[in-house]
């Protein structure tokens, strides 16, 4: 292979990557029998790997509620569980996401997901919705500081928790996360927004 081809597959790699990585079938995908509290950090790479951890384990469904969603990766990994038949819906901040998202990143990722199938909602009745979790099959949470951005897991300073298996503490955050999910508007692509 020629100098001139490494190097292209090494920028194709480099550039497409992140787009491509799908967690691996049954490696990091383990949630404990039992309640259980699990603990990451960015930028040491923990909590991306906690975040898609959970993602990888849920079953029945996924709802996220987020303020700034650019990470194709973990748009990846709800893409999957979306396939795999999980019940997955997102709810992310329209102002972070679209209105001052200068990259376009947050509207790619939203449009990744909805393209997808992935039920997705934008907020805007708040002044800012700061919301970063996600609830797992009704019994489990994920939260923190955590963004689901290249920057939360590669950048910043950063945490996760996911408590397994807590029911009560997951109803809370779904009768939360349902009540924000209800007050978006629907997220299709560039025209519904």
């Amino acid at each position: 292979m020629g100098s001139h081809r490494i190097q292209h597959v090494l920028v194709v790699a480099i550039v497409l990557g992140p787009l491509l990585i799908q967690p691996a079938t049954g490696v990091g995908c383990n949630a404990p029998d039992g309640p259980a509290i699990d603990t990451g950090f960015s930028p040491e790479g923990s909590a991306e790997r906690l975040v898609l951890n959970a993602i990888c384990t849920a079953r029945r469904s996924v709802h996220l509620s987020a303020y700034s969603f650019t990470s194709p990766v973990i748009a990846r990994a709800l893409i999957d569980a979306q396939r795999r038949g999980v019940d997955v819906a997102v709810v992310a901040d329209q102002k972070s996401n679209l209105v001052e998202d200068r990259s376009g990143k947050g509207r790619i990722a939203l449009d990744l997901l909805s393209g997808a199938g992935v039920r997705v909602r934008t907020i805007c009745v708040y002044p800012m919705h700061h919301d970063k979790f996600m609830v797992l099959d009704g019994e489990s949470v994920e939260t923190g500081s955590f963004n689901y951005t290249t920057s939360a897991a590669r950048y910043n300073s950063e945490n996760a928790v996911v408590m397994w298996h807590v029911p009560v503490v997951a109803q809370a955050y779904q009768q939360h996360w349902q009540s924000r999910f209800n007050q978006g508007r629907p997220w299709s692509g560039q025209a519904s927004n």
